[in-house]
């Protein structure tokens, strides 16, 4: 289940994971370490969003759709 975009976890962040869905194998490594960067630069964007607790704060995880990467592609037109 997400969770809804939280400043005071992004706050603690100390971790990024980001989780590619088997559609998306095709992308070039390359351009995918870009989309992840754009991704979490944006992260109340994302549509699949959850905060993981560490020892340390928080892991953000981003589960990619199709919709997120149309936006970031688009933003970096």
């Amino acid at each position: 289940m997400a969770d809804a975009f939280d400043p005071y976890r992004e706050a603690l962040v100390m971790e990024q994971r980001t989780i590619w869905p088997e559609e998306f194998d095709g992308i070039d490594p390359d351009e995918r370490a870009g989309l992840e960067k754009r991704l979490h630069a944006s992260a109340e964007e994302a549509a699949q969003l959850e905060y993981q607790r560490t020892h340390t704060g928080f892991c953000r995880q981003i589960t990619v759709t199709e919709g997120d990467l149309e936006r970031v592609r688009q933003a970096a037109s």
